[in-house]
Parts: C-alpha cells; sequence; structure tokens
C-alpha cells in the first residue's frame, strides 16, 4: 500500500498544486509534526485502537491534522487541508475504500455519529 500512497500524493501534488511540506503518513512522521497540544490525544487514541480495522481512518485524521499543524501562516493551513482531503479521496478510490467525508473520518476516530 505504500507505493498506492506515493502515487495518490503525487496525484493529489499535481492536482492541488500544494507546496508546503508533505508530513510522512506514518505513526512517527505524524507524530512529530502535530503540535504539543495535540499530540497526547494522537498517542492516547492510538493506544485505544482496538483493531486494525480503524487504522487507516486513524492515520487520515491525523495526516490531514499534522498537515495543518505543519502550516506555516491561515493560507498554508487551508491549502494543507485541501491537498489532505484530495490525497485522502484518492487514497480511498484507490484502495477500494469507503470514500468519507473529513466530518465522517473525525466522527469515526472520535466515536461520535456523524451529521
Amino acid at each position: 500500500m505504500a507505493i498506492e500512497w506515493q502515487d495518490v500524493v503525487a496525484e493529489a501534488l499535481e492536482a492541488t498544486g500544494f507546496t508546503g511540506e508533505v508530513v510522512q503518513r506514518t505513526v512517527d512522521g505524524i507524530g512529530a509534526a502535530l503540535r504539543l497540544d495535540h499530540r497526547a490525544d494522537f498517542y492516547t487514541e492510538l493506544g485505544g485502537l482496538a483493531d486494525s480495522g480503524g487504522f487507516d481512518a486513524f492515520l487520515n485524521h491525523w495526516w490531514t491534522q499534522a498537515l495543518a499543524d505543519s502550516a506555516v501562516d491561515e493560507d498554508a493551513r487551508e491549502q494543507a487541508i485541501d491537498f489532505a482531503d484530495v490525497t485522502v479521496s484518492l487514497y480511498a478510490r484507490a484502495t477500494g475504500g469507503p470514500t468519507t467525508t473529513q466530518a465522517e473520518i473525525e466522527a469515526l476516530v472520535t466515536g461520535a455519529e456523524a451529521s
């Protein structure tokens, strides 16, 4: 799946023109890029994952947050979020996974119901 992820990142970079830092979509990469106030929540949720079924959604959610946290200003933050949305959507399509909105991903990660 790592090759598929790199392919969709490249496609999303081309589609969005995003020029910011692309955070590695790994536990270490995400953890290092998160602001300190988000990092504790990230590791708490990681420790609470009961099965691998939610791991991709967990990574997608926190990867998006890490990109936003890495942005240098508000405009860069918005571009990073747009890039992340495109990348996650392309990844879901490439892997035959369900397509979900960011709100649905956040609801899945937090255990709440999506509106």
